[in-house]
This record gives structure tokens, C-alpha cells and sequence, in this order.
């Protein structure tokens, strides 16, 4: 069946980048907006565009009745979710079917597969994929729970089954810590998914996140285009990506992906998704999660293989089969993502909000920037706080590194903090360079110090001398322009003559 009305269940940056490769391959597009987003790109962008509500998400993009009711209003033949908000909901998905609309992303089984870190696991187990030790069922027993945690050694991860982003996650170093961490993160899983339940895993320090972009037809067909490094992450989520990694040898290349693979035949997965490892300094990987949709981060796969995620979503929904093999694809280059955040890195990267007084994004060839944003909007409190994403390609990695470094110079935004200086740091720092960073790269290195510099007593003693001096000069010339005569200084005559 070919699509030819799309509606995009979300908003910003992605809603924009999916209207723009629907109306490539000559599909109407709908919009849906909430009232505080009314004014934004993607809603002009689109042929048709809807108002689900008010600002909250629950009452607008997280609103399932009212987006399936515009997509049947407006004759609508498939509705793409993106990321966030409902693009990881199974019972969305199915509601969606139900309606007689196709759903631009895995099954709802997949989904649902997936979706419990729990379920994923013992779904993949078959396939022989290697997993970070710990339990393969929710936490019922405290005491056997302790035991259990005991055998694998401390320290251990207690994390939410239903869980991301760092939510219902603790560390637990020692085993008196145990309850205590164990009722936090179940109490913040239920605030946060619903679900209460957590699991047991070995805390692995400091590795690098590294994934597999996966993409499957609905007739077995699965490729892996190749990889993405995300070990620059703060409170678990990620601010600079790049690919390929640094550190892959081809042989480990080929392992993850074949072993991304298995992960998309134990589901069954159909579109395009997101198999997650932590990989050692050995470079031994363990499988950590499924994204089950398109990621924050696809521009940088899409730079390097030359291959429209987004395009290609839409054919496999359409029953199209893939239109090229493993064998078809190779690493063209290096690509570099940034997330331009409206956060304030010198104050905990806590979220900021308000006119975008100056929002002058950089061009110029191999530089891409995604967003949903021009000058003089506001940045809402209602969502997540990303204003933009801005990706270089090069030749090679040395080459994206310093075309990211000039690219973020000329990135110009004022009327709101942003983490573009904490990217330039990032970019500038010897072990992003050498490659060796982890996931503590901010842990390990970031203080807001380095961002604005720090002065001793003694310091800023002369600093205060200058200031006192450069003020007295400003004083005397404001008066009168003086001109040096035999060691004196004596009043000009410039102001009277400039005057008659």
C-alpha cells in the first residue's frame, strides 16, 4: 500500500526532519501541535496541521484518542511517532492498526518485547548474545535479592524493567546500602513507568555505549549500518555522538553487528531500530537495550552510509522490501553529532527557558543542523529541553573534529544558557581526541570551572589594580584629551578647534 497522507505524532526537530523526507517522496504531510507550539516550524512545514490541546503532553502529544481521531478526520494512511512521547508505546501502535492506519515502526509486539529490559533479555539469551550478568526476573525477595547480589559481586546496578534515561537506576556499592537503594529505584520505576519492578545487574565502571543501527523489511531481511559511539553522556543521556567509534577493530564491528542482528531475529523486529552494548576495555560487549523507534542520533549513520533512515522506514511500511544488502554498505567518512540543550552546564546542565534573542545555526558543506526553532521563539518548559542538532561529515575523524570545533564558533545563541561551550570543551579535550573516553568522561573531567575561569586571591587583587587604573585613565580622557609635551601632559586644543 502506498502512503499517501502521513501524520507525524510529535513535534520540533524530528516532526520537521520526517515532513521534509515524507514531501521528498511525494507524500501530504499533517502536523500535530500543542497550543504553546503553535507558532513552531514543523506546524508550518506540514499541508495540514492540528491542535491536540493544551501545552502539557499528556493532554496533547501523549493523547492517543485525539491523534488517531485527526488521523481519521483527515484521511490519514499512516502516522509516523518519531522518537519520545508515544514512539515506544505498544498499546499506541495497536491502536493505531486497530484503526486501520499503518504505524511507521515495529510491531507492537516488538515493542512490547523490548520495552521490558526483562523481557528483552531472556528473548535474546537464545541467540546467543552476550548479557551483563545479573537476574532475569523482577526483584521479589529482598534477602534472596541481597544473596543474588552478593554472587555477582559488588558493586551492582538495580534498574527498572520498564526503565531509561537513568530513571529507577541506583548503584550499589556495598550490601548495607542494598534496601535502601532497592526502595529508591523501585519507588522512582513506578513514579516514572508504572511499573515498579527492577532487576540485579553488574556495574560495569566506566565502559563506552556503543550501538548498531538496525533496519528490516517485513520479509527477514536485516542489515546493521554499522555504528554510533555515545559514551558523552550527563544523567545518562547523551550530548555528543559519532560514527563510527574510534576504538572498533573491524573484527568487533562485524561481532556487534552480526550480534545486533540475533537481537532483531529474537523480536522479530521490523523498521528501523537501535541495539544498545556496553563494550570494555577489552572490547568485550554485553547487550544492554533495544530502542524500538528512530534515534535522537540517526543523522550521523545517515551521513556515513548515504541511506535516508527516515525514506526507508516509510517503503518497509508500505511492504516494500529492502532495496540493498550487507554487502551494499560501507563507511563513507567520519560524522559528528552535537545536542545544542537549552541547559546551563555551569549550573548542574539544568534546563533554562526564554527568547532565543539571536539563533544563528552554521552552514556551509558537510555541516547539517536539525531543529524545530527560529529567532525569537520561546523555549518551552513543557518538553525536553533540545533546541538543536548539528552534525559534521569529513573524510576522517581528525578532519569532523575540527570542523565541529569551527562549527560550534560560528553556532550563535543568546537569550538562553546552552551546552554549546560544554561541546567545545568536549571536542577540545586530549582524551575525546585520543578516543578513550567512557560514559565518566563528565564525571571524570567536566567542572563548571572550566567553562568560566578561576582566579586566586592574588589574582584577582591585580585584576582589581588594573580595573582601578584603566577607570582613573577613563575619567582624565573623558574630561580632556591630553597630549604628552616634555614628560607633562597638558590639555589639547582638538575639542575647541573640533567645536569652532
Amino acid at each position: 500500500m502506498k502512503i499517501k497522507k502521513l501524520l507525524v505524532a510529535n513535534r520540533g526537530e524530528i516532526s520537521l526532519r520526517i515532513i521534509r523526507s515524507a514531501k521528498e517522496m511525494g507524500i501530504l504531510t499533517v502536523a500535530v501541535f500543542s497550543e504553546a507550539d503553535r507558532a513552531s516550524p514543523h506546524v508550518k512545514a506540514a499541508d495540514e496541521a492540528v491542535c491536540l490541546g493544551p501545552a502539557a503532553a499528556a493532554e496533547s502529544y501523549l493523547s492517543m484518542e485525539k491523534i488517531i481521531r485527526a488521523a481519521k478526520d483527515l484521511g490519514v494512511d499512516a502516522i509516523h511517532p518519531g522518537y519520545g512521547f508515544l514512539s515506544e508505546n505498544a498499546a499506541f501502535a495497536q491502536k493505531v492498526l486497530d484503526a486501520g492506519i499503518l504505524f511507521v515502526g515495529p510491531s507492537p509486539e516488538s515493542i512490547a518485547i523490548m520495552g521490558s529490559k526483562l523481557q528483552a533479555k531472556t528473548a535474546v539469551a537464545a541467540y546467543g548474545i552476550p548479557l551483563v550478568p545479573g537476574t532475569d526476573e523482577p526483584i521479589r525477595n529482598v534477602e534472596a535479592a541481597k544473596q543474588i547480589a552478593g554472587k555477582i559481586g559488588y558493586p551492582v546496578l538495580i534498574k527498572a524493567s520498564a526503565g531509561g534515561g537513568g530513571k529507577g537506576m541506583r548503584i550499589v556499592e556495598k550490601p548495607e546500602d542494598f534496601e535502601a537503594q532497592l526502595e529508591r529505584a523501585t519507588s522512582e520505576a513506578g513514579s516514572a513507568f508504572g511499573d515498579p519492578s527492577v532487576f540485579i545487574e553488574k556495574y560495569i565502571d566506566a565502559p563506552k555505549h556503543i550501538e548498531i543501527q538496525l533496519i528490516g523489511d517485513q520479509y527477514g531481511h536485516i542489515v546493521y549500518l554499522f555504528e554510533r559511539e555515545c559514551s558523552i553522556q550527563r544523567r545518562h543521556q547523551k550530548v555528543v555522538e559519532e560514527a563510527p567509534s574510534a576504538i572498533l577493530t573491524p573484527e568487533v564491528r562485524k561481532k556487534m553487528g552480526e550480534a545486533a542482528i540475533g537481537v532483531g531475529r529474537s523480536c522479530n523486529y521490523v523498521g528501523a531500530g537501535t541495539v544498545e552494548f556496553l563494550v570494555d576495555e577489552q572490547l568485550n560487549f554485553y547487550f544492554l537495550e533495544m530502542n524500538t523507534r528512530l534515534q535522537v542520533e540517526h543523522p550521523v549513520t545517515e551521513c556515513i552510509t548515504g541511506i535516508d533512515l527516515v525514506k526507508e522506514q516509510i517503503r518497509i511500511a508500505e511492504g516494500e522490501r529492502l532495496s540493498f544488502s550487507q554487502d551494499d554498505l560501507q563507511i563513507n567518512g567520519h560524522a559528528i553529532e552535537v545536542r545544542v540543550y537549552a541547559e546551563d552546564p555551569e549550573n548542574q546542565f539544568l534546563p533554562d527557558t526564554g527568547t532565543l534573542t539571536t539563533y544563528s545555526p552554521p552552514k556551509g558543506p558537510g555541516i547539517r543542523v536539525d531543529d524545530g526553532f527560529e529567532e525569537g521563539m520561546e523555549i518551552p518548559i513543557h518538553y525536553d529541553p533540545m533546541i538543536a542538532k548539528l552534525t559534521v561529515h569529513a573524510s576522517d575523524r581528525e578532519s569532523a573534529i575540527e570542523k565541529m570545533k569551527l562549527a560550534l564558533v560560528d553556532f550563535k545563541v543568546s537569550g538562553i544558557k546552552t551546552t554549546i561551550p560544554f561541546c567545545e570543551y568536549v571536542l577540545r579535550h586530549p582524551e575525546f581526541i585520543n578516543g578513550k573516553f567512557t560514559t565518566k568522561f563528565v564525571e571524570k573531567h567536566f567542572k563548571p570551572s572550566v567553562l568560566s575561569p578561576s582566579f586566586s586571591e592574588e589574582d584577582l587583587q591585580v585584576l582589581a589594580g588594573f580595573a582601578a587604573f584603566w577607570k582613573e585613565q577613563a575619567e582624565v580622557k573623558a574630561n580632556a584629551t591630553l597630549t604628552p609635551v616634555s614628560g607633562k601632559m597638558i590639555a589639547s586644543k582638538w575639542k575647541s578647534r573640533k567645536v569652532q
